[in-house]
């Protein structure tokens, strides 16, 4: 991630990323924890095995 992390400018980058790779709006992701530290808990809005399973199609495709 090259973004600044200055006013959250990281956090909403590290959000657009996902919410891309994984096909999912915005608003379907949230930091839970670490908004301002290195590591990061987030939460995607959709069932456990679907996560799963875009999570590993995108390891496939690399």
């Amino acid at each position: 991630m090259t973004a600044a992390a200055e006013g959250g400018a990281a956090n909403a980058a590290i959000i657009k990323l996902l919410a891309k790779q994984l096909n999912v709006p915005k608003s379907a992701i949230q930091i839970r924890r670490g908004q301002t530290a290195r590591h990061k808990l987030l939460e995607v809005a959709l069932p456990a095995e679907e996560l799963q399973a875009r999570l590993e199609a995108l390891t496939r495709a690399r």
